[in-house]
This record gives C-alpha cells, sequence and structure tokens, in this order.
C-alpha cells in the first residue's frame, strides 16, 4: 500500500519540496513546529476513519445478518466479505495494477491520465462523502422539515418478463447529504485542494474500513502478510510506489501541509499518508472489535490493543522516516503491531484457538453493548 512520505507532491500537481531535503537551493525548508504539526495532524486523521469504521463496521455486520433495514442498509452499502483467496490474490492484483499504473503515466500525458482519473473520483468521492454523513444529517435534520421520500427505478422488459435492474429509494436527507458532496467534489476537480482531497480521502477509507469485511483472522494474517511482502518491494525495491504516489492526482491519500504556519491554507509542501495504510490495518482492527463483541464479555480488550498497535506502528513508521529522509512502506510497521499485539494477548489469555477459529462476518452479535448503535437513515436498495 501506499507509502508514508516527506514533501510529497502536492494535490494540484505543481513541484513539490522534496529538493528541500537534498539542500536545493531556494526550496523552503519546515520548521520543527510546522513538521510536527505535519506529522500529527496525519496521525490524527488516519485515526478516525478506522476508529469510527470499526464501530459502524459492527452495526454493518449485524445488519446482513439478520437480513433488516431498520439501520436503512444501502444493499450496495452491505459489507463485502473478504475470504482467504481473495487475501491471497489481492497482492498479486495490486501489483499489477499498481505497475500498470506506473507504465500509463510514462507512456501517456500525465495531464490527460489525472483527468480522467479526477472525474471517476469526483464521482466516486461524491458517493462516499455522502454515505459517510448519513448519521450526522440524520441527527441534525430538522423535525418541522419534511421528509419527502423519492424512489429512482430502472426496469428491463415488459409485462410478466420485467426485471428490476435499480430500485433506489431515497428521502431528502439524502439529497443533502448528496448536495454538500457534491460542491466539495466541485472544490476538488477545480482547485484539487488539499483540504478537499483529505475529506474524500476520509470517506474513502472510513467506508472500506466499514465495508470491507474479513471473515477470520487468518484471513486478516494472510492479507496483511501479502501486503507486508508487497508494500517493501514495491517502495525498497523499486521507485515504482513513490513515482505513483507523486503522479497520480486522486484522493488516494491524506496529505497536509508541513509548511502550514508559515504560508497558511496555499502551503504547498506536503507529508502524506497512502489511504491502503489506513483501509488495510483498519479492517483487521474491525474484525477485532467484531471478535470482542462475540466473546460477549462486555469488554473490547483487543479492539483497543490493536488500535494501540497501530499507533505505535505509524509513529514508529513517522520517526524512521524522518529520520532518514526516505520514504517508508508503512506496513512494514503496522503489520507486525497490529498482528502481533493482539495474538499475544491472545495466547496469554488463552483465547488463541477461538480467535483463528471462528468467523467473525455473521457472528451472533449482542443487542445491547457499550459501544455506540450507528444510527444510519435515508435510503434503500433493493
Amino acid at each position: 500500500m501506499a507509502d508514508v512520505e516527506q514533501n510529497a507532491a502536492v494535490p494540484d500537481g505543481s513541484s513539490n519540496g522534496s529538493d528541500a531535503v537534498n539542500g536545493t537551493a531556494g526550496r523552503f525548508v519546515s520548521s520543527a513546529e510546522g513538521t510536527a504539526l505535519a506529522y500529527g495532524s496525519l496521525l490524527l486523521m488516519a485515526l478516525l476513519p478506522i476508529f469510527f469504521g470499526a464501530l459502524r463496521s459492527v452495526g454493518c455486520s449485524k445488519s446482513k445478518r439478520e437480513n433488516r433495514t431498520d439501520w436503512a442498509y444501502n444493499a450496495s452499502d452491505m459489507p463485502e466479505t473478504i475470504t482467504s483467496r481473495d487475501a491471497a490474490r489481492f497482492p498479486i492484483i495490486a501489483s499489477c495494477t499498481l505497475f500498470g499504473l506506473y507504465l500509463f503515466f510514462k507512456i501517456f500525458s500525465q495531464e490527460y491520465i489525472n483527468l480522467l482519473l479526477s472525474m471517476y473520483f469526483f464521482v466516486l468521492g461524491i458517493l462516499a462523502l455522502s454515505h459517510t454523513m448519513s448519521p450526522f444529517m440524520c441527527r441534525v435534520f430538522p423535525a418541522q422539515l419534511p421528509n419527502k421520500q423519492y424512489q429512482l427505478l430502472f426496469t428491463q422488459g415488459s409485462g410478466e418478463s420485467k426485471e428490476e435492474i435499480v430500485n433506489y429509494e431515497f428521502d431528502t436527507k439524502d439529497l443533502i447529504c448528496l448536495g454538500i458532496s457534491s460542491v466539495v467534489g466541485v472544490w476538488y476537480v477545480l482547485k484539487k485542494h488539499w483540504i478537499a482531497n483529505n475529506l474524500f480521502g476520509l470517506a474513502f477509507a472510513l467506508n472500506g474500513v466499514e465495508l470491507l469485511h474479513l471473515n477470520t483472522v487468518s484471513t486478516g494474517c494472510i492479507l496483511l502478510g501479502g501486503l507486508f511482502v508487497y508494500d517493501v518491494f514495491w517502495v525498497f525495491g523499486t521507485n515504482v510506489m513513490v513515482t505513483v504516489a507523486k503522479s497520480f492526482e486522486a484522493p488516494i491519500k491524506l496529505v497536509f501541509p508541513q509548511d502550514l504556519l508559515e504560508k497558511g491554507l496555499g502551503a504547498s509542501n506536503f507529508a502524506m499518508l497512502g489511504l491502503g495504510d489506513i483501509v488495510i490495518p483498519g479492517i483487521f482492527i474491525a474484525l477485532l472489535l467484531r471478535f470482542d463483541v462475540s466473546l460477549k464479555k462486555n469488554t473490547r480488550t483487543y479492539f483497543y490493543t490493536s488500535f494501540l498497535a497501530y499507533i505505535f506502528g505509524l509513529g514508529l513508521t513517522i520517526f524512521v522516516m524522518h529520520t532518514f529522509k526516505h520514504a517508508q512502506p508503512a506496513l512494514l510497521y503496522l503489520v507486525p503491531a497490529c498482528v502481533g499485539f493482539p495474538v499475544l494477548l491472545a495466547l496469554f489469555k488463552g483465547e488463541l484457538t477461538e480467535m483463528f477459529s471462528e468467523r467473525h462476518d455473521s457472528v451472533h452479535l449482542e443487542e445491547k453493548t457499550k459501544m455506540p448503535r450507528p444510527q444510519l437513515c435515508g435510503s434503500t436498495l433493493n
């Protein structure tokens, strides 16, 4: 997955501050305070989608198991279960995709490729951000305003042979979320501003943690182990990962300016964190939360252990990257931390066999839990 890097390419494709590391004259060198602020902000932004995405994944899993719509999940918002076979193939598919993008950027004009990608992520970003905002909109939507229901229906054929292709029901709250998300999308397409980039990136990350479910801990270990090798090879073995990350003008990374204190919102010297370094460990942490719930002990020991392990691993990544002034494959540090600490805890508590033997994609969840239940509203898709 994408690396943690200092002085990353700015979202609008202009020149970055990487020459500051090499001592090129005329380049701005970030202050210690600005660098600390950038790293701390990246760490905080990485934790938010993992924490809230994991909480929402519990409700999402229960909704799938009971096949209910009382939380109003779309069928398109139902979780996608990752099997061990999927996990084993994913690093190979990711490698082919990454190298394909690298060749595209080498052969074709970067401007036209990024224009096409901008339109693609414009649509995806609006939908992701709208889904992310939905629970908040449920809480703040005035009860006095009418919440009208709408339906978008596409059918094929006629008479008895008529078949529904799309049957999408939504309401006023969904339209408001869609409108706000569209404003952010236009802002991103026109300006490529780093704040708009991060709003979309956070939405993608949260949706990924919520809706991508590992079925077992073993599957999680296969996935993280494979991507561990993938990340190390493409960052240390080649320049492919860094080249694509700098050339790819899409919200697939979180960025934060290291010169924000000096230049304000117009800053251009960015540190970045790839979304893969959030989503991949995040779905494993969410799996451990569902495992905690399945134990019915009213504790979240494995979830909090893995969450703290993620903080430790990402902090170590940033420290090594800052010390050696070189992009780091974050999964090199995150995978051993996020897998190792919970496994050692399970071994100490005598629950290792139970951890690796149970399936947690459709596990029976408690009706009442100390974790807050996500309240989703709005649309259904049949």
